[in-house]
């Protein structure tokens, strides 16, 4: 009897290693699949004449976040929408941040912005990222995302607002709520919302990505309710 429960333990141990490993293993192939399917040629899409227009929303206050850089995105639209919301109240309201992920975000974002349905798109292919943010641009309305970005030479998961593209020029204008307005290359821009160009990834951060915690190539589409 002694003998058969040291087996029983011995296995329960196996499988309380075996079990995790696994389960680790399916979630990072997982996410190397998704990651490999975003990596489409977008140069054949940027070629249409759809994208020959530039498109520019006006009336962009650029902030330097204060709380957090999901509550400053959320000032900036609000700013832009004629609201006076700003990171301050939406941190009173709660008492901490809640839009440390991509579907935290977008449910704030709908609380705030009730007069837009906000839909939070995630794991585009880099045509559909660009297809969508610049037929918001057309449309007037400035696009939160998520990509990376940094602060004090450091590599960081962030939220920023798209305020123009120029595609034939290969532009894409962002105001950064670390206190800056970027003009970057459409490459540069892929790059960074799929995370490619964030170098030396701490393992949590990895982990995030992997159990779906954090997403790549997604935005946030706010649609003016008619």
């Amino acid at each position: 009897m002694q003998k058969n429960n040291r087996k029983i333990a011995l296995i329960a141990i196996l499988l309380f290693i075996i079990i995790p490993v696994f389960i680790v293993g399916i979630a990072f192939t997982v996410l190397a699949v998704k990651t490999n399917r975003i990596k489409d040629d977008y140069s054949v899409a940027i070629n249409n004449e759809k994208y020959q227009t530039q498109v520019l929303v006006d009336g962009i206050e650029l902030i330097h976040q204060d709380v957090s850089c999901g509550y400053a995105v959320i000032e900036m639209f609000s700013a832009w929408n004629g609201g006076k919301l700003t990171e301050e109240d939406i941190y009173k309201k709660y008492g901490k941040v809640v839009t440390s992920t991509g579907k935290a975000f977008c449910d704030e974002f709908n609380r705030q912005f009730p007069e837009f349905q906000t839909t939070m798109y995630k794991y585009l292919t880099n045509s559909e990222l660009i297809d969508k943010v610049y037929d918001s641009l057309a449309d007037g309305v400035p696009v939160p995302f998520e990509w990376a970005a940094k602060y004090d030479d450091e590599w960081t998961l962030h939220y920023s607002l798209v305020v123009g593209m120029d595609i034939r020029n290969d532009s894409v204008i962002i105001a950064n709520p670390y206190g800056y307005i970027e003009t970057i290359s459409l490459n540069e821009f892929v790059n960074r919302t799929s995370f490619n160009s964030f170098e030396n990834m701490p393992l949590f951060y990895n982990f995030g990505f992997a159990f779906g915690i954090f997403e790549k190539n997604t935005v946030f589409i706010p649609t003016r309710i008619q």
